[in-house]
């Protein structure tokens, strides 16, 4: 039972999700979210907030704009994509504490969070099958 143990510990030193990250995030912790993604799907939509920066340029921009030790989350589209993968490894060799987020840009979306493109930032309905819609009462 201690493997299994390790192994899930592990898995969370490593990976985070779209709840997570925002709820890390309202609380003020400084957290960098990289969007790993092409220039095109960038300009679609993105994490609000979100610093723009492909795997194939962290080695290079990275250092220069992420501070040393600052904790780094990245992703890509989606559970179907790798770049979030190829961007944590990117990082990883740089030394920077990084997680991938699971889900990717488009459980963001659909659990409802902040997003931006070049009109503002908005938030999308939440899918009933990926969050819960929270409805706020008075008191």
């Amino acid at each position: 039972m201690i493997e299994r143990a390790d192994y899930y510990a592990a898995k969370l030193a490593y990976e985070t999700d779209a709840s997570d990250v925002h709820a890390a995030r309202t609380a003020g912790e400084t957290i960098y979210v990289i969007d790993v993604r092409s220039d095109e799907a960038w300009a679609q939509g993105r994490v609000a907030g979100a610093v723009h920066m492909h795997y194939s340029e962290i080695a290079t921009r990275a250092p220069a704009e992420i501070p040393a030790g600052a904790p780094v989350v990245v992703y890509c589209w989606s559970p179907g994509c790798n770049a979030g993968a190829k961007g944590a490894l990117e990082f990883s060799k740089l030394g920077y504490e990084v997680r991938e987020m699971i889900g990717g840009f488009e459980y963001w979306v659909r659990e409802g969070y902040p997003i931006e493109d070049a009109d503002g930032v908005h938030r999308r309905p939440v899918d009933p099958l990926t969050g819960i819609a929270r409805v706020r009462t008075r008191a």
